[in-house]
């Protein structure tokens, strides 16, 4: 696989400027909310950042273009276009991995990104699945400020989230995720397990107006 041409760069909010790359923001950004895609774009760029505290370099360690794909495509499944037929993790992780192989990525690294996409909301699994699925696990973390752990908080300084937030502010971004991930699991049954994210957010919502998720956010890091 091609990697970035911007695999060495020091600038924080530089994409991978790559024809997949490019691809996956055409799909993302006509059908999620403005706050869903930074959120996304952000994930990724804090995964990269995770990657360097970790020591891990790209194009030994793990793919550019691959790590961006699962990043951006984390959400896929809260998208206005989907069928919402299915758990948000999952559903999203099969549209991933199906455009990933429609655009020539083999099946084997479409697989790797199905699989982080799948257990991102899912501690303890994610994190012994392989590079890539601890990588988006993180990303997504660091974006969330701490209610979903601190374990590489220090991999981000100020002046680095500064320019994140900058380039792609964040919008409300917990309240706004959440709104989609509960109106998605609100239409079917199938999609709101108990004791998963889906579920559990949906019945919060139900039950106290706001979830925990939203409750702790507040007191994150970065705020919302």
């Amino acid at each position: 696989m091609t990697e970035s041409p911007h695999e060495t760069t020091t600038d924080p909010i530089t994409l991978p400027g790559t024809p997949l790359a490019d691809a996956v923001v055409n799909l993302i950004r006509p059908v999620e909310t403005p706050s869903v895609f930074n959120h996304s774009i952000r994930s990724y760029l804090f995964a990269r950042l995770a990657a360097g505290r970790l020591g891990l370099t790209v194009g030994h360690d793990y793919h550019d273009d691959l790590l961006f794909a699962a990043c951006a495509l984390h959400d896929l499944g809260v998208a206005s276009d989907g069928p919402h037929s299915q758990r948000f993790e999952v559903e999203g992780a099969d549209r991933a991995a199906a455009f990933l192989m429609d655009h020539g990525v083999a099946a084997a690294d479409a697989d790797q990104v199905w699989q982080a996409i799948a257990l991102h909301t899912s501690p303890g699994i994610a994190e012994r699945r392989g590079t890539l699925c601890v990588l988006v696990r993180a990303g997504v973390g660091l974006d969330f400020g701490g209610p979903m752990g601190t374990d590489h908080a220090d991999a981000v300084t100020d002046e680095q989230a500064d320019a994140v937030h900058a380039a792609y502010p964040r919008l409300d971004m917990v309240r706004s995720l959440t709104d989609a991930i509960v109106a998605q699991a609100a239409k079917n049954p199938k999609n709101a397990p108990r004791y998963a994210i889906p579920g559990e957010f949906l019945r919060e919502r139900e039950t106290y107006g706001r979830t925990r998720m939203e409750h702790s956010s507040r007191s994150s890091r970065w705020g919302n």
